[in-house]
C-alpha cells in the first residue's frame, strides 16, 4: 500500500524541481535574448528594451498604465516593431493594445466590471466599422489577401474598438484627466525630441535615428527636407519618420493644450507648464514645414476663441506676426505663398493625386474598392486627403458614413458643454479634444494619414481623440459621478478602503 506521506514528500519535491527548471529555463531565456540584443542594438537600446520589458508587465496589471503605453508609443515610437520576427512582426504599439485589449476582456471575464457604459453614438461607431469591414471583403476581388493587409486592417479596427472601450473605462473626471495629462506631456516630449534632433549636426541626428533600424526603422537617408531636396530647408520629424504625420499628430496637441491657458483648473497643474508645453509644441510644428498642420491648429485656435477663450485669439496673433516678421521665417512664409498658388512642386503633385483620385472615384463611386489597391492598372490607390482616400476605399457611401460619424461626435460633445461648466475642469477639455479633432478633420484636407491603414499610429491618434471626446461628453450627459467598476476605486485602480480614499488629494 502507497504510503501517503511519502507520495506526498515526493510529490512536493518533484514540484520544486519543475519550478527550479522552468526559472532556469527562462532565466537562461532572458539571458540569451540580452546578449543577442546587446550584440544586435548596443548597451543603450539593450537597458531601453529591458525598461519596456518591466513597463510591459507593470501594464499588464493595470489597464490605465497600458493606455497610458499605448499613447506614449504613438507619441514616441510609432514604427517600433519587434527586432525579430515572429510569423509576422508585430509593432510595439500591436503589442501595447493588444495588452490593452486583453486586460480588459479579463476584468469582464474576472467580474470586476459589472457594467458597460456606452452613449448614444456607439451604435453608430459600430455601424461605421460594419460598413468598413464590408467594403474591406468586397475590395478583396481586386487585390488579393496579403498577411500584411489583414494585420494592417485588424490594427484599423482596433483603433476604433479603443475609442468605445475609453468611454467604459474612463468613469470620473480624475481618470480623464490623468488620462489627456499623459497625452500632453507625451506630445510635449516627442515634440522636444523633435527639436533636439532638428538643432543636432545632420550627420549626429542621422546616427542616431539610424540607430532605430533594429526595431523596424528605415536606415540612411533618414533626414526629411521640404520635397525632399537637401538644398532646400529640413523638416523636424522626431521618431515619426514622416514630417506631415508628425505635425498632423502636434496639431492635434497644440489643440489640447491650448484651452488650459485659460482655467484656473489647468489639467498641468499650472497654466505655466501649459504655456511651456504648448510653446514647445507649436515650435515643433513650424519646424515641420507641415501647411497643412499649421492650417489645422489655426482652425482649432479660432474654434476654441469662438466658443471662449478670445486671448487665444492673441496667441494665434503672436505666432503669425512671428513668422512673418522673423528672417529665419520667411522661406515658412514663402512655402505657404506657393501653396496658395500651386507653384511648388509638392502642391503639383497633390494636384495630380486629386484628378487620379476623382477619376477613381467615378469607375467605383458606391462601396469604392477596398483597401487593397487599385482593379485599374491606369489608376492607383492613395491621395493625400483622407476624404478622398475613403471616396476611393469606401465610396460615397462610406465618405457620407464617416463625416456623420465625426459630425454627431462633434456635436454630442458641444452639447453636453453647459453641464460640464458646473464640473472644475472638465469644459476646458472638452473644448480642446473637440478642437483636436477638428484639427484632424481640418488637416485630413490636406493628407491621408489618420485614416490611412499603413500609419497605424495616425489612425490610432484619430480614434483616441474620439474616444476622449465622447468620454468628456457621456461626464456631462449622464453626470461624472457614474458608479466606478466592481472592485475599483474612484480613480480606476484597485479598491481602496474609502477613508483612504477620501484623504487623497484631487490632482486638476
Amino acid at each position: 500500500m502507497l504510503d501517503i506521506q511519502s507520495w506526498q514528500a515526493n510529490w512536493t519535491t518533484d514540484n520544486r524541481r519543475r519550478i527550479a527548471l522552468i526559472l532556469g529555463l527562462a532565466m537562461a531565456l532572458v539571458g540569451g535574448l540580452v546578449g543577442l540584443s546587446l550584440a544586435l542594438g548596443g548597451p543603450i537600446i539593450t537597458v531601453g528594451l529591458l525598461g519596456a520589458l518591466l513597463v510591459a508587465v507593470w501594464a499588464l496589471t493595470n489597464l490605465e498604465i497600458g493606455t497610458w503605453g499605448v499613447i506614449a508609443i504613438v507619441a514616441l515610437f510609432p514604427f517600433g516593431t519587434l527586432p525579430f520576427k515572429l510569423i509576422l512582426t508585430p509593432t510595439f504599439l500591436d503589442l501595447a493594445m493588444g495588452g490593452v485589449f486583453a486586460v480588459y476582456a479579463m476584468q469582464w471575464m474576472t467580474g470586476q466590471r459589472r457594467h458597460l457604459l456606452t452613449t448614444p453614438l456607439h451604435g453608430l461607431i459600430l455601424g461605421f466599422m460594419l460598413l468598413v469591414s464590408f467594403d474591406f471583403v468586397a475590395g478583396l476581388r481586386y487585390a488579393g489577401l496579403t498577411p500584411a493587409l489583414l494585420r494592417h486592417f485588424a490594427e484599423f479596427l482596433l483603433s476604433m474598438l479603443l475609442a468605445l472601450m475609453l468611454v467604459d473605462t474612463l468613469r470620473t473626471p480624475v481618470q480623464l484627466k490623468r488620462l489627456v495629462r499623459v497625452m500632453m506631456l507625451a506630445g510635449a516630449a516627442a515634440a522636444l525630441l523633435g527639436i533636439v534632433l532638428y538643432a543636432l549636426p545632420n550627420g549626429l541626428a542621422e546616427r542616431l535615428l539610424n540607430a532605430l533600424s533594429v526595431f523596424g526603422y528605415p536606415e540612411g537617408g533618414v533626414i526629411r527636407y521640404i520635397e525632399d531636396n537637401p538644398d532646400l530647408a529640413e523638416r523636424a520629424i522626431s521618431t515619426s519618420v514622416d514630417p506631415n504625420a508628425f505635425g498632423g499628430f502636434l496639431a492635434i496637441i497644440a489643440a489640447i493644450i491650448a484651452p488650459q491657458l485659460g482655467t484656473r483648473y489647468p489639467v498641468l497643474g499650472r497654466r505655466w507648464v501649459a504655456g511651456g508645453a504648448l510653446a514647445i509644441v507649436v515650435a515643433c510644428l513650424v519646424l515641420t514645414y507641415s501647411r497643412g498642420a499649421m492650417v489645422a491648429f489655426g482652425a482649432a485656435l479660432a474654434f476654441i476663441a469662438a466658443l471662449k477663450y478670445r486671448r487665444l485669439l492673441l496667441v494665434g496673433v503672436v505666432i503669425g506676426a512671428l513668422l512673418m516678421l522673423l528672417p529665419q521665417a520667411q522661406n515658412y512664409v514663402e512655402r505657404f505663398v506657393q501653396g496658395a498658388q500651386g507653384a511648388d512642386l509638392a502642391t503639383q503633385m497633390r494636384f495630380g493625386e486629386y484628378g487620379d483620385a476623382l477619376k477613381l472615384i467615378a469607375r467605383y463611386p458606391v462601396i469604392g474598392v477596398g483597401f487593397g489597391g487599385s482593379p485599374d492598372i491606369d489608376l492607383y490607390l492613395g491621395v493625400s486627403s483622407i476624404y478622398l482616400l475613403i471616396a476611393e476605399s469606401m465610396g460615397l457611401v462610406g465618405l457620407v458614413a464617416f463625416l456623420v460619424v465625426m459630425g454627431a461626435v462633434l456635436a454630442y460633445a458641444l452639447a453636453a458643454r453647459r453641464a460640464l461648466q458646473t464640473q472644475p475642469g472638465l469644459e476646458p477639455l472638452m473644448l480642446g479634444l473637440t478642437a483636436g479633432l477638428l484639427a484632424a478633420l481640418v488637416g485630413g484636407i490636406f493628407d491621408h494619414y489618420f485614416f490611412n491603414i499603413e500609419f497605424q499610429h495616425a489612425v490610432t491618434m484619430l480614434w483616441l481623440t474620439v474616444g476622449l471626446t465622447l468620454a468628456v461628453g457621456r461626464m456631462g450627459h449622464q453626470g461624472a459621478d457614474s458608479r466606478a467598476p466592481s472592485g475599483y476605486a474612484e480613480d480606476g485602480q484597485h479598491a481602496v478602503p474609502p477613508r483612504a480614499r477620501d484623504n487623497r488629494p484631487i490632482i486638476g
